[in-house]
């Protein structure tokens, strides 16, 4: 209890700081969060949370300020002390072993004697708990995004933590799973006096989910208060010390109504390079996709799957988690060889099976998960800009010529907004928006015929997903042809002039912005063509 006899806060942070070197990521930061409450906490790619959690996590040690747990100031040293003090996180970026099992993945950690089936069965139970159907048994390398999301979240909720840290726990969910899985810690939190910190870029979310929020921006808190006295406008102000145009970002957010394009009034109008546009028909597809079939087993991840882009037009790539999108992805990546069918470029065959043909070819990509497949962490910006064009940043006989990278690497980050102290700086320090900045300019780079961009706003804060959108239509009306994977709905519907969805790996149907609607879509997302 407090000196009010209330009980006293979860957590609190009074004038919490950190610096790296001249940088300040966080500043005199304030922050409390109550049991039987759901806290958000808002901001920019880079404006101070991953900083802030990863103090309370015991990963990073602060360099002044205080941390008090039910009241009593604490010391967290170290991620162990955190787990003691009851404070657990699910981490936007996955942890998993891939090779491991669900189950195994779940109890690492753990000590004493492994009982498999006792294993599973907590699994199961926390699973349905929850709302987050896995099989124990299934390994973590065969899952989908959404699949390893939901492992990442029963890894942490089986240790029953009375501080849950969310980041973007959503950020690979359908908007069923969401709701469901938001439905359930309303009940938790309620139920069980629990205090949660949900960290969202999405706005509608965090006003729908959240009992209060505080807004960062540079590492300092620019906002706090209930929930209810805010509005989605009111955050993103907050959030980017601008206004901003909720139509770019609503498609990712979830501030538009779904049931078909929405029209846009005088407070969300959209810059002229995010308002769909037409497309004049082409002599013929810059990427042409013919029964395209991949097989783990007897099990067809993609089943002779068809799809033609042309140049100039965005295709919407539209269907629930797990229905082969992310196998595409890894196949346009070049990483997967499909079983049969064949992909053209610009009516030119690829040869799949050699590496590096879709580049050499002219497609580009922004994978899914750029940690995975887009960057490469420990490297710096210049020599991940440079990754697929060495011989523009190399002399005679082949050398490196590292003047001429860092060269082109400062153009590259004036032209794309790349925020960082130098090309030096390695990619991992870097906020999300800004490494898929990177992934994009070295995509973009190259001139390519095709871009390939999957799920690319997930993650984003309201400002980076509003560049993205710009600069996908800006290509597109350069005459590039763009293939836009997403489980975003009003993703699709804001970008693309055409709608593909795919169901049990297959194009089940394509649509028009102008036929599609809400309805429309979740039948042929259900398998129902009429």
């Amino acid at each position: 209890m407090d000196t009010d006899g209330q009980q006293a806060p979860a957590l609190t942070l009074r004038g919490v700081s950190k610096r790296y070197g001249p940088v300040v990521a966080c500043d005199a930061v304030d922050l409390t969060v109550r049991p039987g409450e759901i806290h958000g906490l808002l901001g920019e790619n880079g404006a101070g949370k991953s900083t802030l959690m990863k103090i309370l996590l015991g990963l990073v040690h602060r360099d002044t300020g205080t941390v008090l747990r039910d009241g009593r100031p604490v010391e967290i040293d170290t991620p162990q002390v955190a787990a003691d003090l009851g404070l657990g996180m699910v981490h936007q970026h996955f942890s998993l072993i891939e090779p491991l099992a669900v189950w195994e993945n779940v109890i690492l950690g753990d000590t004493g004697r492994v009982d498999r089936a006792a294993a599973c069965a907590q699994v199961e139970q926390v699973a349905k708990r929850y709302g987050l159907p896995i099989d124990p048994l299934a390994r973590v390398d065969r899952l989908s995004a959404g699949e390893r999301q939901r492992v990442e979240l029963i890894k942490c909720l089986r240790r029953d933590p009375s501080v849950l840290i969310l980041d973007e726990p959503t950020s690979v969910l359908t908007q069923a799973e969401s709701a469901e899985l938001f439905t359930v810690l309303r009940r938790v939190v309620q139920a069980e006096n629990r205090a949660v910190i949900l960290i969202s870029h999405k706005l509608a979310e965090i006003v729908a989910a959240t009992d209060r929020v505080t807004v960062l921006r540079r590492g300092a808190v620019v906002f706090h208060g209930p929930t209810a006295e805010t509005t989605p406008q009111l955050l993103a102000r907050q959030m980017v010390g601008r206004e901003v145009s909720l139509r770019a970002e609503s498609a990712a957010l979830g501030l538009l109504p779904v049931e078909g394009p929405a029209v846009a009034d005088e407070a969300t109008a959209v810059p002229a390079a995010v308002a769909p546009s037409v497309v004049e028909p082409a002599a013929g597809p810059a990427l042409r996709l013919r029964d395209v079939t991949v097989l783990l087993g007897d099990l067809a991840i993609l089943d002779t799957l068809s799809l033609d882009v042309a140049p100039g037009e965005i295709v919407g790539l539209y269907g629930v988690e797990g229905n082969g999108q992310a196998t595409l992805g890894d196949l346009l990546s070049g990483l997967v060889v499909p079983d049969s069918g064949s992909v053209e470029l610009a009516g030119e065959p690829v040869d799949l099976a050699k590496p590096g043909a879709l580049h050499d070819a002219g497609l580009g990509i922004v994978p899914e998960d750029r940690h995975r497949s887009g960057v490469v962490l420990d490297m710096t910006i210049a020599e991940n800009l440079a990754m697929k064009s060495l011989t523009s940043v190399s002399g005679a006989g082949g050398v490196l010529n590292r003047r001429r990278m860092h060269q082109v690497a400062r153009q590259r980050m004036t032209e794309y907004n790349i925020i960082a102290p130098s090309p030096d700086t390695p990619v991992r320090s870097l906020s999300g928006g800004n490494q898929q900045r990177v992934v994009l300019a070295r995509e973009l780079s190259a001139d390519p015929k095709v871009l390939v961009a999957a799920q690319p706003t997930h993650g984003l804060d309201v400002g980076a997903i509003e560049d993205m959108y710009v600069r996908l239509r800006a290509v597109a009306a350069e005459g590039v042809a763009v293939l836009l994977i997403s489980t975003e709905l009003e993703e699709v519907m804001t970008l693309a002039n055409r709608i593909a969805v795919i169901s049990c790996g297959r194009i089940v149907g394509v649509l028009t912005t102008e036929e599609a609607t809400a309805e429309r879509l979740g039948m042929l997302v259900g398998g129902v063509s009429n």
